[in-house]
This record gives C-alpha cells, structure tokens and sequence, in this order.
C-alpha cells in the first residue's frame, strides 16, 4: 500500500478549507482543554528537535500562524516563513504576527529557490495535500543540503481513528472529510525515504497517537 496523488476539484478544496475557522487553534487552545493539550504536546515535541543557530526556515502548511510563532521565538530568527493556501487562515496570521513573513501559496510547488532554508517544519498538513510526496520532493528542493526537516502527523493507530470519527462528529465537525489521504506512522516513514529524505529520528507521542520524524537531505 502506497500514498498516490488524488484529484480534487479546487471548488472542493476550498469548501474543505473554508470549514475551518482561521483562529480555529487559536480559539480551541483557549477555549478547549482537550484542544489545548494536544497542540501544546505537539508544539513541545517539535521544539525539542529544532536544530540550532538555524537563520532561516519555512513552515509549510502554517494555517493561523500558532506554531510558526512559538518557532520563531525558540530560533531567535527573523528569516522565518510561514506558508499555506488558506488565504482567510494567512490573513489571520499576517494580523497577529506582523513580525513574521506569512505567504498564500501551494506546498506542491513551493515558491522559493533551491537550498533556500535551513529548517522546514511541516505538522499535521500532509494528509490535507493532494499529492503528499511532491509536497516533501518540494521541500527537500528548497532545504539546505546540511539542512533539518522535522515532519509530523498523526500515527493513524487505531485509538487515534477511533478518537478522530468521534471528534468530527461532534467538537471537531469542521474537519470533516479534511483528511485527503489516511496515513498511518509506516507509511509516512516510506513516503519520507522515497521522497529523498534521510530519517535521524523517530519518535511517537500523545499516547502513540503521533509521530514526528527529523530528516536531511
């Protein structure tokens, strides 16, 4: 079993997105302790794997903003990127960040020249992609060759399907049909390596619900 790309009308893809409110993490941190764990769990994991002295980095599939801010501040970097093809979510980010790069634009055909960044971070964005492997062929072109990846998503185990059909039927309704693709931790690991990816490290979390992988080039 492989990951293929899939078609997906661009009208489809917007009503997906627009389902999703663009302080949806910000308001559910706030407002929802379930919410509020999860993001900040994950938020600490990827932290605990950003490499140092990085000056520049990209974080693909940025929705509001959150995580590339709390990046931002761990780096001490000015030269950070956040990007997403939500324009409401981008709008919010550009609002609340004004001290952050935050552009529109498609994973799949990143705008930004060969070896541009030091550090791409990528969470929880390559199940809502058309085509996942061109989405990381395209972040290994624009990631330095002594560059790190850190690439996370959730681990499709079964008490995390079982949590996640419950959620969108009920406090998490707006992320129903989200997920293009269903991964499960094995076969992001393949997509990584054929993507031309080096994996140093693995690790799950949240109850094995997570996994998050840091790789070079």
């Amino acid at each position: 079993m492989s990951i293929k790309p899939i078609r997906v009308p661009q009208k489809k893809l917007l009503e997906i997105w627009k389902q999703v409110p663009p302080d949806y993490y910000d308001s559910g941190i706030k407002h929802n302790l379930l919410q509020k764990l999860w993001h900040t769990k994950k938020l600490n994991e990827v932290l605990k794997l950003l490499p140092k002295d990085v000056e520049s980095a990209l974080d693909v599939g940025c929705s509001s903003g959150m995580l590339t801010a709390e990046i931002a501040k761990a780096l001490k970097t000015k030269k950070i990127i956040g990007l997403d093809s939500y324009e409401d979510a981008i709008s919010f980010a550009k609002k609340k960040y004004p001290h952050i790069k935050f552009v529109v634009g498609d994973a799949h055909k990143l705008p930004f020249g060969n070896n541009t960044f030091g550090l791409i971070v990528c969470t929880e964005t390559l199940e809502h992609v058309v085509d996942p492997k061109k989405t990381l062929t395209e972040m290994k072109r624009v990631l330095k060759k002594e560059g790190k990846a850190i690439i996370s998503m959730d681990s499709g185990s079964l008490l995390f399907r079982t949590i996640w059909y419950f959620w969108t039927k009920t406090k998490g309704r707006v992320w129903e049909n989200a997920h293009l693709h269903e991964f499960n931790a094995k076969l992001l690991e393949n997509l990584i390596k054929e993507s031309g990816f080096k994996i140093k490290k693995k690790k799950y979390s949240h109850l094995g619900m997570s996994v998050i992988f840091l790789a070079t080039v």
